[in-house]
């Protein structure tokens, strides 16, 4: 009951003091996102850990100005694989056996699968996949700082474009899919900070089929 609590207190922050968060808890949450299942274990993409003021400054310009972006502790972008490639694969492929000390003939006809099926297809079809797998992982970051105390902000309005150029995301094979700024919410200052967390009835959202 202490996850269901926690998630219970969080929302999505519309203001921030600046506060600094301890970098514990940013080691965690960024743990925890680490752990998140991805499509194949490839975890196709990177998270960027943005404090430099200058650039969280940038990145507000073109986030719709809000000012969760300047005033958080840490912000993280969730930057996707802009397509698959058979060196991404086998990079992923090479790791685990290393980690694992040894080679299994089903995990390697699972690798030639995965090299005859994913660098074919369009790269835009890549890049949405790899996506939604980003996605998995920025859920669990979110799930994780509330665990912490930590205040979040789930965040699409930016222009994804002008964010892979401030932070030189196509030259590492990158896009930017969602950002999450991090810190500790200014209650004061936030009109949602005080009112009741609404979701749907249970009846109306799931449906058992026994």
């Amino acid at each position: 009951m202490e996850l269901l609590d926690k998630l219970n207190w969080r929302y999505a922050a519309k203001a921030m003091n600046g506060e600094k968060v301890a970098q514990e808890k940013i080691d965690n949450i960024l743990e925890a996102a680490i752990l998140a299942p991805t499509s194949s274990g490839l975890q196709p993409f990177e998270i960027l850990v943005v404090t430099n003021q200058e650039i969280k400054e940038k990145i507000r310009a073109i986030g719709w100005n809000q000012s969760v972006i300047t005033d958080c502790s840490h912000l993280l972008v969730f930057a996707a694989w802009d397509t698959y490639t058979a060196e991404r694969i086998n990079k992923v492929f090479d790791h685990t056996n290393d980690v694992r000390g040894f080679k299994n003939e089903g995990f390697e006809n699972y690798r030639q699968m995965l090299l005859n099926t994913y660098p074919q297809k369009d790269a835009e079809v890549n890049f949405q996949h790899a996506a939604r797998q980003a996605y998995i992982a920025f859920s669990m970051a979110i799930a994780a700082a509330a665990f912490e105390g930590v205040d979040s902000t789930p965040i699409e309005g930016f222009e994804p474009d002008a964010l892979d150029e401030i932070l030189d995301l196509r030259a590492k094979g990158l896009r930017s899919c969602v950002i999450l700024p991090l810190g500790y919410r200014d209650a004061e200052n936030d009109w949602l900070a005080n009112l009741a967390k609404v979701r749907k009835n249970k009846e109306d959202l799931v449906k058992f089929i026994d």
